[in-house]
């Protein structure tokens, strides 16, 4: 209703809680004409940090793995690295890296993590390897626009990043045998310096079953290239790949899935090779690393 006195108006106005009136004798209080209270608003609460896992130091040459928030951004060497749904994450030391290695981790509530992996240095001996053929060494123009062709289809492989997480498995060995060669030492072909060696020789029988020493699918063969002779690669995700070389006889082919144990191929001496062996490098993107570094110091 609305009470008018002079030339003032007042609107009284009357809401539901008000529409009986108080019983008779009752004294108006000033709590009862406060609109109740509302249910107090719920607090955000902060997701905590869940612990990262990383080694203190690796040698050059490492393939590290780590374990995070699986909702967390991991940096890495300028790459943002790829996480799996359990966490996993790993990047690969070079073999003249010298740290340390810094990984930049930010957790899922903003919280940021700085790790330092220092970097133990290697000694890198001297191979020369004589009776390679002279036209594998020094070849003609042709044969050299070959090779590039050749390892620039081999580097185009290298730049997948599936998100299968083969690589978290303990590897094995692919095949039996005495270590001919050594990751990173330097290469002197009948007398000529070269690159660093790239993988590990297992000197074997001509013939004898190449098994992947991890799953993965393959993404490279070629029964006949130049330097590398039968040539196969295995994806294991996230950037890290297994490469065969030399093989005799190749039993996969590009976009096969490949178990662990699995035969891919036989050892061979084919490409720029003196006598029957394999040749496993293995790979994190471009960054080679030391396959003997995951499967310890002997088959």
């Amino acid at each position: 209703m609305v009470a008018r006195t002079g030339r003032m108006s007042v609107l009284l106005l009357f809401c539901a809680c008000t529409a009986h009136p108080p019983p008779a004798g009752a004294t108006p209080s000033a709590q009862a004409d406060r609109p109740p209270a509302l249910p107090p608003v719920a607090q955000p609460v902060a997701r905590p940090a869940r612990v990262t896992f990383l080694p203190t130091s690796v040698p050059q040459g490492s393939l590290v793995v780590g374990l995070t928030d699986p909702e967390a951004r991991v940096e890495y060497d300028g790459h943002t690295l790829r996480v799996s749904p359990q966490g996993r994450f790993v990047f690969g030391i070079g073999r003249d890296a010298t740290g340390p290695a810094v990984v930049r981790i930010v957790q899922a509530n903003g919280q940021v993590l700085v790790q330092r992996i220092a970097v133990t240095p290697r000694d890198w001996p001297v191979e020369r390897v004589s009776g390679v053929p002279p036209k594998t060494v020094d070849p003609p123009r042709a044969i050299a626009e070959r090779i590039a062709r050749e390892q620039a289809e081999v580097t185009d492989a290298r730049r997948r990043d599936d998100a299968r997480d083969d690589f978290a498995q303990t590897f094995v060995w692919p095949v039996q045998g005495r270590i001919s060669g050594r990751f990173g030492n330097q290469r002197v072909y009948n007398g000529t310096p070269k690159s660093p060696h790239s993988g590990m020789d297992i000197a074997a029988a001509n013939g004898t079953p190449v098994k992947a020493p991890a799953g993965g699918m393959v993404t490279y063969a070629n029964p006949d290239m130049y330097l590398t002779g039968g040539t196969i690669l295995i994806d294991h995700g996230h950037g890290v790949s297994s490469n065969f070389l030399h093989l005799s006889r190749l039993d996969v082919k590009i976009g096969d899935r490949v178990e662990q144990g699995q035969t891919i191929g036989a050892v061979g001496a084919t490409g720029r090779a003196t006598g029957p062996h394999l040749h496993w490098g293995m790979n994190w993107f471009t960054t080679r690393i030391d396959p003997l570094l995951l499967v310890g110091h002997g088959p």
